[in-house]
């Protein structure tokens, strides 16, 4: 389990360091408030995911939800900030240094949305699915 933590440690230090990165010239506050609000944005996004997800699963303990939805959550943040953080905020960049047009931003952000609602639909689909191992590991190692 130390060696799970330290892997989600460390793809929040590579998405905080592309994050930085990305945002280019912006002064450095700011970049610390659009890291700062990206994780947290996402965090709430990826909890509201995982309780939908989470619907379908049976829990025999609220310690195993809890343990599970605390690790999950954070890896997916993680996981989720990789993919969508460092993008938006190359775009953010983009805009403070007014180097990019409305109508091409308008684009990206409708491209943004639906590849992030796509993300989210299968997302909840998997986070089902690997809560449900984890039961049955949990279950199958409980008997034995």
């Amino acid at each position: 389990m130390t060696l799970i933590y330290i892997i989600i440690v460390a793809m929040y230090l590579i998405l905080i360091a592309w994050t930085w990165q990305s945002l280019g010239n912006i002064e450095k506050r700011k970049k610390v408030v659009y890291i700062i609000l990206g994780i947290l944005l996402l965090f709430i996004i990826t909890l509201i995911i995982f309780n939908i997800s989470k619907n379908n699963v049976e829990y025999q303990k609220e310690t195993i939800k809890n343990a599970v939805r605390n690790l999950l959550v954070l890896l997916f943040t993680a996981v989720n900030g990789i993919i969508f953080i460092p993008y938006v905020a190359r775009i953010l960049n983009k805009v403070e240094e007014n180097e990019i047009e409305k109508e091409k931003l308008k684009i990206k952000a409708i491209v943004f949305i639906i590849v992030f609602v796509i993300c989210v639909v299968i997302e909840c689909g998997y986070l089902e699915n690997i809560q449900n191992g984890i039961i049955n590991i949990y279950n199958s190692k409980a008997i034995t």
